[in-house]
C-alpha cells in the first residue's frame, strides 16, 4: 500500500472541526471552487480534496495540523501552486486536505543593520523582491514563476533560479524559519544569525523536503546591496563544446560580478520568437546555441562595459563564441531576458513537451546533450529537444518536445520510458535527476535508483520522526 493510500477520508466531525478554526469564509467545500487548487499548471496532474483551507495566522496552521494529527488526517501544503512536480497537488483518492499559505503573506520585520527581512511563507516572491527593492536591498533569487511563486514553496523545494551562482539557492538565501510540525507544535527558529553551531541545523533540512517534514509558516531571508551598475550580454555560438570554456573565463575575468549565466538552443528561441509577445532576434542570422550573462555591482565606476568587451574579444580570439551583442540599456537587457524567461512557457504552443530538471558537472553538459539528443532520436525520431539553463550550476532544463503532427497523448505516454533513458545518463555523468523542482509525485519512483539504499534508508527514518502518523504531504518525495 502506498503513503497516499493509507489514510481514510476524513469524517464530517473532522471537516467541520477544521472549518471551524479558519471560519467558513476561509474554507472551501465545493468541488468546482477547489479547481484552481488542485490542478497544476501544465494539467499533468488533477488531483481531488476533501477541503481547501486557507489558515491567515501561524497558530492556525498549528490547530489545523493538531486535529489532523489526532484524527490522521492527510494534508497537502500548497503556495503558489507554480511546482512542477506535482509536490502541492493531492492525489486522486479525494481523502486530502489542502492546505494553502496564501492568506499568510505579511512583512513582519526589516532590519536593514542584519541585511534580512522576515515574511511570512505566502509572500509572492515578486513582492519579497519589490520590498527589499523599496528598502534599498536585492533580494536576488528569481525566477520566471516569481509572480505567483510564493516564499513557502520556493523553501520547501529549495529553489535555486537565475541568480545561483553568484547569491546560491534558497536554502544558502535564509537564515531562520517558523515551522509548524505535524503534532500542531510550533518551532520559532527566526534567527538572523550567520553563523550557529549549536547541533543539527533544523533549517537546512526542512527546506527542499517538500512539505513532508513540516509547514513553513515564515522565514527570515538574506538581503544585499541593490545592484546600481549592470551589464547584459549575449553570444552566439557554432557548438555547445565550447560554452563551458567561456564561461570558466568569464568566472575568472569576473569573479563575483558574474551573477547570471544561462544557455540556449536555437530551437527554443525560434519557439519564442514565434510564440512570445513582441520578442525580437537580437542577432541578423542564427547561431545554433546562444549563452546569455549578467555582470553586475553595487558599485558604480566598476567599469563593467569594458571588462565584457575585454571578455567577449579574448573569447572571440580562442574560438569561444562566434558574434556577440551587449545590451545599450536596461529595456534591451530586459527584451534578451525575455528570449530565456518565456522558453518554457512557450513550449505549450508546440504541443507536448517531456521534461527533465537534471543537474551535470559544468564541463560535462555539452557531453550530456548530446547524448541525450541522439538517444531522443532513437527512441522517438523527430521530436524535439529543447536543453536550456543554468550552465553556471549545470543544471539544464532537458525538455523535449513532440514531433510535428504527432498526436499528443501518443507522444506523451512515453514520458517515463524516456526519463528513464535520460537519467541513465545523467547519473552515468555523476548528476542529479533533481536540480530545482523537487521530487514530488513525478519522480518519486525514480529517487531510489537514484539514491544509495542508506540514503533513502535515513530519509525514510527522519520523515517518521519528525511525522510517525506520515500525515504530511503523504506520496511525495517518498
Amino acid at each position: 500500500m502506498t503513503p497516499e493510500q493509507k489514510h481514510k477520508p476524513p469524517s464530517q466531525d473532522t471537516i467541520d472541526a477544521l472549518v471551524r478554526i479558519v471560519g467558513e469564509e476561509h474554507a472551501i467545500r465545493e468541488e468546482e471552487a477547489m479547481t484552481p487548487y488542485l490542478v497544476e499548471w501544465r494539467d499533468r496532474y488533477r488531483g481531488k480534496a476533501a477541503l481547501v483551507l486557507r489558515p491567515g495566522e501561524t497558530q492556525e496552521v498549528a490547530a489545523i495540523l493538531k486535529c489532523a494529527n489526532e484524527t490522521k488526517t492527510a494534508i497537502v501544503p500548497q503556495g503558489g501552486n507554480t511546482g512542477l512536480v506535482g509536490g502541492q497537488i493531492p492525489f486522486e483518492t479525494g481523502h486530502e486536505v489542502v492546505v494553502s499559505l496564501e492568506r499568510l503573506n505579511r512583512v513582519r520585520d526589516i532590519d536593514l543593520a542584519s541585511n534580512t527581512m522576515t515574511v511570512e511563507a505566502g509572500l509572492v516572491l515578486a513582492l519579497a523582491q519589490q520590498v527589499a527593492a523599496s528598502a534599498g536591498r536585492l533580494f536576488p533569487l528569481s525566477l520566471a514563476s516569481e509572480g505567483s511563486a510564493q516564499i513557502g514553496g520556493v523553501l520547501a523545494t529549495n529553489a535555486g533560479g537565475m541568480a545561483v551562482l553568484a547569491y546560491g539557492s534558497a536554502r544558502d538565501l535564509t537564515l531562520g524559519l517558523e515551522v509548524v510540525f505535524a503534532d500542531g507544535r510550533v518551532w520559532n527558529g527566526l534567527k538572523s544569525l550567520r553563523k550557529d553551531n549549536s547541533g543539527y541545523d533544523l533549517k537546512d533540512l526542512i527546506i527542499g523536503s517538500e512539505g513532508t517534514l513540516g509547514i513553513i509558516t515564515a522565514a527570515v531571508l538574506r538581503l544585499f546591496p541593490k545592484v546600481v551598475e549592470k551589464v547584459t550580454c549575449m553570444a552566439g555560438l557554432s557548438a555547445l563544446e565550447t560554452a563551458p570554456a567561456f564561461f570558466a573565463r568569464a568566472l575568472e575575468r569576473s569573479g563575483p560580478a558574474l551573477t547570471a549565466f544561462e544557455i540556449m538552443p536555437r530551437i527554443g528561441v525560434e519557439f519564442v520568437l514565434r510564440h512570445g509577445n513582441a520578442a525580437r532576434d537580437p542577432f541578423p542570422s542564427p547561431y545554433p546555441w546562444y549563452m546569455l550573462f549578467d555582470l553586475t555591482s553595487p558599485r558604480e565606476g566598476e567599469e563593467l562595459a569594458r571588462l565584457t568587451e575585454t571578455l567577449l574579444s579574448e573569447g572571440l580570439a580562442a574560438g569561444e563564441i562566434d558574434s556577440a551583442v551587449i545590451a545599450s540599456s536596461l529595456a534591451q537587457g530586459e527584451e534578451l531576458w525575455r528570449l530565456r524567461e518565456l522558453m518554457s512557457e512557450v513550449q505549450k504552443h508546440e504541443g507536448g513537451s517531456i521534461k527533465h530538471d537534471i543537474a551535470v558537472p559544468v564541463a560535462r553538459v555539452p557531453e550530456f546533450v548530446a547524448r541525450a539528443n541522439q538517444l531522443v532520436e532513437l527512441m522517438i525520431p523527430g521530436a524535439r529537444p529543447v536543453p536550456f539553463g543554468h550552465l553556471g550550476d549545470g543544471n539544464i532544463h532537458y525538455n523535449v518536445s513532440q514531433p510535428p503532427g504527432m498526436d499528443r497523448a501518443v507522444f506523451l505516454a512515453n514520458w517515463e520510458a524516456l526519463n528513464a533513458a535520460v537519467h541513465e545518463i545523467v547519473l552515468d555523468l555523476g548528476g542529479s535527476i533533481s536540480a530545482e523542482h523537487g521530487i514530488g509525485r513525478l519522480k518519486r519512483d525514480l529517487l531510489p535508483h537514484a539514491k544509495e539504499a542508506l540514503e533513502i534508508e535515513l530519509m525514510r527514518k527522519i520523515k517518521a520522526a519528525f511525522d510517525p502518523n506520515g500525515i504530511l504531504n503523504p506520496g511525495k518525495l517518498l
